[in-house]
């Protein structure tokens, strides 16, 4: 191996180069400065920064979710999940990919500065090593390559210190622990200070976390539920779950604004710390809570859950075409002002029950409604029938049918749900129940479909009433829920190993209703 070193950067995922620095310094000068700088090895299109020698490495990315954050080219992107699976590592290299391009402003941010120090104490014991000439300053707070290029290291502890930010500009935004701000708000005012002037240098925002702490929900909600682990997707308004694109009489009017992506980490997946065992037997001793949170990475865990049992590893699937000879329903809570929510259920022969669609939308008349049901259900053939929220039979004087009554006339069928007394409370064990792993089939017998991904991310979100502890809080949003449970309770408590020795099923509404005849 030579030991003359390249003098740029391979920085773009994508295998595009930095541009040189102009300079008016002599060859000579430039012939010094570069035996003095690291040589460079692209792997896989990530940069491995060695010294030297190829067998002298200072930083390389591990295979798998490291490199995979270190080579995504979606504009935003949250590195997250278990402890230990080299998250703050990662959030280091990926700016140096840009330190060689004068026109590179990076800002790196933490909650408080006794958690940015930390930050600072390990990029200073890697940046001068691959960067040769780099400079640290302690009163700007600031890394300086000899490019140009600038890496400001900063604390957000308050919504009001994003003022500190007014006017300037970052081509590349890092948040290291991003549960750790309590609201979106930060990060949110933060991509308003994101730009850049050069053509060849991409903006990016990156964040790397833990599940828990003050952010989680919110953190979920923008990153974790839109879409399955480890697939990019169009940013959306967390507020709402709609997608967020440019608006009407604009030139690229409906298209996504850009696109956001998760990826998962996992303690294995940094040898160095999964290899010695001592740090996963010290995650494993916390109580389960933490566990799931720093060790599984599990972020459907939440203190107060009404449905800790639930586990997306175990309890979410891979869609697949459902077998035309298997029993298809459908359950639905209707609401105008707030929320509509629809499911649709599929039996498998071991009375497994399979969520494998839903439909989740506001502002909705019950007559549309219904036509939007009636358009998802073209393809499904026969559903066997419909369970709709009791409530919506009620007369309102004699201003004409119920609005269930005129979901039924436009073909869309429906019987009541169970509305007797103790029935959000049976409801509730009976979903319990079906997350328990069934001890002769070893699966569950509720699962759903991975693109269900509202129920998916409402259901273990669920907080317990703290009045009532049987019941949850029905102040969270429990619109699918509740659909949920309509459906739930519309099947017999009934499997193929559930049975009693005089052959009686076990007790369960029956599938077929004596008045409607479905």
């Amino acid at each position: 191996m030579s030991n003359t070193v390249r003098t740029k950067l391979e920085a773009y995922a994508s295998g595009q180069t930095m541009p040189k620095k102009r300079s008016t310094r002599s060859k000579k000068s430039k012939k010094v400065e570069q035996e003095q700088k690291p040589s460079i090895k692209v792997i896989d299109k990530v940069e491995t920064i060695s010294i030297e020698e190829q067998n002298n490495v200072i930083f390389k990315p591990n295979a798998g979710p490291q490199t995979d954050f270190l080579a995504a080219g979606e504009r935003e992107v949250l590195y997250g999940g278990s402890a230990g699976g080299g998250k703050s590592y990662a959030m280091l290299a990926d700016p140096l990919r840009y330190m060689g391009h004068p026109s590179f402003s990076g800002l790196l941010l933490r909650h408080t500065t006794e958690e940015l120090r930390e930050l600072i104490y390990k990029s200073q014991e890697i940046y001068p090593r691959i960067w040769s000439g780099i400079k640290w300053s302690e009163r700007k707070m600031q890394w300086v390559a000899p490019s140009g290029a600038r890496l400001w290291m900063s604390y957000l502890d308050r919504d009001d210190d994003v003022l500190r930010y007014q006017g300037l500009a970052f081509s590349w935004i890092g948040f290291d622990e991003l549960t750790q701000w309590a609201t979106p708000f930060a990060w949110n005012y933060m991509r308003s200070r994101l730009r850049s002037t050069a053509p060849d240098l991409p903006i990016f925002m990156r964040a790397t976390t833990n599940p828990g702490g003050r952010g989680h929900h919110w953190v979920k909600k923008m990153f974790i539920d839109p879409a399955p682990y480890g697939q990019k997707f169009d940013a959306t308004d967390i507020e709402t779950g709609e997608a967020l694109k440019y608006p009407a009489g604009h030139e690229k009017a409906g298209r996504s604004l850009f696109k956001r992506r998760f990826i998962p980490a996992r303690l294995s997946d940094n040898p160095y710390l999964a290899e010695q065992g001592d740090y996963e037997a010290m995650l494993l001793s916390l109580p389960e809570q933490q566990r799931r949170q720093l060790l599984d990475g599990d972020w459907d865990i939440k203190e107060g859950a009404a449905f800790t049992e639930f586990d997306r590893n175990i309890h979410t699937i891979e869609p697949f075409r459902i077998p035309s000879n298997w029993v298809k329903f459908r359950a639905c809570d209707y609401g105008y002002g707030s929320k509509s929510g629809v499911l649709w259920f599929a039996v498998s022969p071991s009375e497994q029950l399979i969520v494998y669609r839903e439909l989740y939308v506001s502002k909705v008349l019950a007559t549309d409604l219904a036509d939007m049901i009636l358009e998802a259900e073209a393809g499904d053939g026969n559903i066997k029938y419909g369970v709709l929220d009791s409530s919506l039979w009620h007369k309102r004087g004699d201003t004409g049918p119920s609005l269930a009554e005129q979901m039924i006339m436009k073909g869309c069928r429906f019987r009541p749900s169970d509305r007797s007394k103790g029935s959000r409370v049976s409801g509730k064990n009976e979903i319990h129940r079906r997350l328990q792993i069934d001890e002769h089939t070893e699966e569950p017998r509720l699962v759903f479909f991975n693109n269900c991904t509202n129920i998916t991310s409402q259901l273990p979100a669920l907080p317990i009433d703290k009045k009532n502890p049987e019941d949850i809080d029905t102040h969270s949003e429990d619109h699918l829920y509740d659909a949920l449970r309509y459906g739930i309770m519309s099947r017999p408590r009934f499997s193929i190993f559930d049975y009693d020795p005089m052959g009686v099923p076990s007790r369960g509404m029956p599938v077929a209703d004596a008045t409607f005849g479905y």
